[in-house]
């Protein structure tokens, strides 16, 4: 059976003590689209996106994930029982673990041969199949951050979470990256929901850009973005050009408000 929304977000409000980071937030997303959660510092994104993934409480409100309540003030679905893969900024692979245990990490639920299939599977589509026995203080800042990727890729997951992927990275290796992911997501048709401060990322990256107020955050505004398949040339299309200062206003019209 086909759904409209993968995710709903339904008015939620979150708070840690008395300081509300978001409040009446309102946002769908849709099955196999990119959709980037864009806003000043500090206006709740990255809580909202730890919100969805099950690491935060909600105040009020609700959170559905293929129609199905994961979390509401009464109840809290764990994040392991979601179904959803998170990549952070700073990678948080296991020292101890070579890539390819990294990359196993979550698959302990599969025997042992089809845990291998789907590791080496996964290092072969990030190219990281000759790195497998290597530790992750032996590789490049792009090279841990795509064996973060393909660890939270390798449960199948049914909703990706992406916060800050590539701020760490420097700006050849994180346009490299912009291109490798959405690569991915086109194999891989996952459900892609970010967060950014990067206003030229977030228009080449998503379909949807979902601007947040001041904190406590809620939606300002939303932009649709067109681009069709993106590749190293879209940087030098008007187009995306046009996208970036359509962005680039939403948020200094939040700033202004």
């Amino acid at each position: 059976m086909s759904i409209e929304y993968l995710l709903e977000v339904d008015n939620i409000t979150c708070r840690y003590g008395q300081d509300r980071a978001v409040d009446g937030l309102n946002f769908d997303v849709r099955p196999g689209s990119v959709t980037c959660l864009l806003g000043p510092s500090g206006c709740g994104k990255t809580t909202a996106l730890r919100a969805i993934a099950g690491f935060q409480a909600l105040a009020k409100g609700e959170i559905r994930i293929e129609g199905e309540p994961v979390s509401t003030p009464l109840q809290l679905m764990p994040p392991e029982r979601r179904q959803l893969g998170m990549v952070f900024q700073d990678h948080a692979l296991f020292p101890h673990l070579k890539v390819a245990d990294n990359v196993a990490a979550g698959l302990s639920h599969q025997d042992e041969s089809l845990r291998r299939q789907t590791v080496n599977g996964l290092l072969e589509r990030m190219d990281l199949n000759a790195l497998g026995d290597r530790f992750p203080h032996e590789l490049s800042g792009g090279q841990q951050q795509r064996v973060a990727l393909a660890r939270a890729l390798a449960p199948r997951p049914r909703l990706l979470l992406m916060d800050e992927p590539f701020g760490a990275l420097d700006e050849m290796t994180r346009e490299h990256m912009q291109v490798e992911l959405l690569r991915i997501w086109r194999e891989t048709g996952t459900t892609v929901v970010f967060v950014t401060h990067s206003i030229p990322e977030a228009a080449f990256l998503s379909s949807r850009v979902v601007v947040l107020s001041p904190r406590p955050g809620k939606i300002h505004s939303e932009i649709i973005v067109n681009l069709g398949e993106r590749t190293d040339e879209t940087r030098e299309d008007p187009q995306f050009f046009q996208a970036t200062t359509e962005v680039r206003e939403a948020l200094r019209a939040v700033e202004a408000s």
